[in-house]
């Protein structure tokens, strides 16, 4: 039977955005088998169990980790004993150290694929990033058959300086059975089910707890919100190493009662839906699935500035795009969707058609081509 190998850092990275890729290979009958760190165990019931085999490998985010070496050992072992035919790799460790493990076998005639879910490169990057991470970059082009970009800049920026083949996907893909708009009736419901009163206006911000993602400055922003005294709660969903810095934020600035900290979740789908709007900070983010999934189910945008938010929400027609530390911007933005529900419903509407392509059979599609299953 054939095989491919699909690597990432972590194994919630596969579980979260590598379901419609699975679901092809199986479908054109490869054995899939999963390289990841296993960490599972943070992500509150987080699953992977489509592939046929896991391995859990100590991949690290940091460069300078020496649990790298051994990632790259283990890497390089299973690479040596199962004959893939493809290996897929993803994020910018378990990129780099498989496409170095498998540069013997690559050889041999297996193919070497990377998705570039973000690169660290990009126009407006720090000059360090461009000094760091785009010599790595341009010397693994080389050893890589195909690298698949998620947003249209970095398909661009990589097709004229990336000497392998270049291709472009809309996204990870979102399931539109999940994510879909529901009607104020069911709203009403859905928000009773969970305890949450009809008075609220709704602000969802979800992402990892950490300093990219930037919910300091969501925080800060409904903070003045509420100084218009009027009913707003803030959802945020995520877990990680920001948690308890921010949770001390919103005590010193005496909101505990307007922000919950939801954790992480794996029906995000249902606080989508109870949400009035999605609001993200972030600094740098590839595409940002959250702002698809809240385009699908008709929610208007406040997000910052940044390549991945450009490439979906579309100033004053879908949502709204301030710089990343305005504070008081995203207070104005968040207030005028409050007042304004004609505006907030044309933006929802606009921007559920505006991201149709990216749903699961849309990129299963363009998986297809680039695998040439078509």
């Amino acid at each position: 039977m054939k095989k491919v190998l699909i690597t990432a850092t972590v194994q919630s990275h596969i579980a979260q955005f590598h379901k419609p890729l699975i679901d092809i290979l199986h479908k054109h009958g490869y054995e899939v088998h999963v390289a990841a760190r296993d960490n599972l165990g943070e992500k509150n019931g987080l699953k992977l169990d489509s592939p046929d085999k896991i391995y859990n490998i100590p991949f690290d985010r940091s460069p300078f980790s020496k649990k790298n070496i051994d990632a790259y050992k283990q890497l390089k072992k299973i690479i040596a004993e199962n004959r893939y035919d493809i290996i897929h790799c993803n994020t910018p460790m378990g990129g780099v150290l498989t496409r170095l493990a498998a540069r013997v076998v690559r050889k041999k005639g297996v193919k070497v694929f990377y998705t570039a879910h973000g690169f660290h490169f990009y126009k407006g990057a720090p000059i360090i990033n461009w000094l760091l991470y785009y010599p790595v970059e341009k010397y693994l082009a080389r050893h890589t058959d195909k690298i698949i970009t998620i947003t249209e800049e970095d398909y661009l920026m990589a097709s004229r300086k990336l000497n392998t083949k270049i291709f472009r996907i809309h996204g990870v893909g979102v399931d539109p059975l999940r994510y879909f708009p529901v009607s104020e009736e069911d709203k009403e419901m859905m928000r009773q089910d969970r305890g949450y009163s009809q008075k609220y206006f709704i602000i969802l911000c979800t992402g990892e707890l950490n300093k990219n993602k930037n919910q300091s400055t969501v925080i800060k922003a409904v903070a003045e919100v509420i100084k218009t005294n009027f009913d707003v709660k803030l959802l945020l969903a995520g877990n990680g190493p920001m948690e308890k810095e921010l949770k001390e934020l919103v005590k010193e600035l005496g909101i505990d009662k307007n922000v919950e900290f939801l954790g992480y979740r794996t029906d995000l789908d249902k606080y989508v839906k109870i949400s009035d709007i999605v609001v993200s900070a972030s600094f740098r983010e590839g595409l940002g699935l959250n702002i698809i999934e809240a385009m699908l189910c008709g929610k208007p945008v406040v997000s910052s500035i940044n390549r991945g938010h450009k490439e979906l929400v579309k100033e004053g027609k879908t949502g709204f795009l301030l710089f990343t530390k305005d504070i008081l911007g995203f207070a104005d933005r968040i207030l005028t969707l409050k007042k304004d529900a004609d505006l907030a419903k044309k933006m929802g509407e606009l921007g559920e058609k505006s991201v149709e392509l990216y749903v699961f059979d849309n990129v299963k599609r363009e998986l297809e081509l680039i695998y040439n299953f078509k």
